[in-house]
């Protein structure tokens, strides 16, 4: 890893944070709730059989689900533990630790997801490098999609000028996985960037 990520920090100075962030998802899902909004979006922007990578997928939630819809998952996140769970609760897919500051996995993908607040959990100051690593793991004219709250730190105008200046053109914003519009005061952000060189 090159610089501290401030979830790895979180990790340091609240011991246990990875795994109590696991049980929280563990419980929503034996309470019956819904936790496939985003891969529903996901799935409906891919063809049948797309190869998606899963950028900071955590414990495989979205990576998962989108695997169990029949596309070609890999997920790459820094923290071990998380992957630990991917593995075990979504077997078909490849999880592997990674840094995205220097992600390389010498193939490209169709669709490159970020959900969950990827990007303001970065070490700080990292995200131009994030984007440009996934610039990198794109196909001519495929897509990135991000989510977060834009309000933690890393706001939706340094992600669009970022975006930019890693060669993505911005063509669509929403402020839910819902898909509801926009506005520059919401305080989340779901971006569809696409490679534009």
């Amino acid at each position: 890893m090159n610089e501290e990520t401030l979830w790895a920090a979180e990790n340091r100075e609240h011991p246990g944070h990875s795994t109590r962030y696991i049980q929280r998802f563990e419980v929503m899902r034996a309470e019956g709730r819904d936790l496939h909004g985003e891969a529903r979006v996901l799935d409906a922007m891919a063809a049948r059989g797309s190869q998606i990578l899963d950028a900071g997928c955590g414990t495989g939630r979205v990576g998962g689900e989108l695997a169990r819809r029949g596309h070609q998952v890999t997920g790459v996140d820094a923290d071990a533990e998380l992957i630990a769970a991917a593995q075990r609760d979504h077997p078909q897919s490849q999880w592997q630790v990674a840094d995205l500051s220097t992600l390389a996995l010498r193939r490209t993908f169709d669709l490159i997801v970020c959900t969950g607040n990827v990007l303001p959990f970065l070490a700080p100051g990292t995200a131009p490098d994030v984007l440009r690593r996934l610039h990198a793991h794109l196909v001519p004219d495929g897509r990135l999609v991000v989510g977060f709250g834009s309000d933690r730190g890393y706001s939706a105008e340094s992600l669009f000028a970022d975006a930019a200046a890693a060669g993505l053109a911005s063509s669509a914003q929403f402020s839910t996985w819902e898909l509801r519009p926009w506005e520059p005061s919401s305080s989340f952000l779901v971006s569809i960037l696409t490679r534009t060189r």
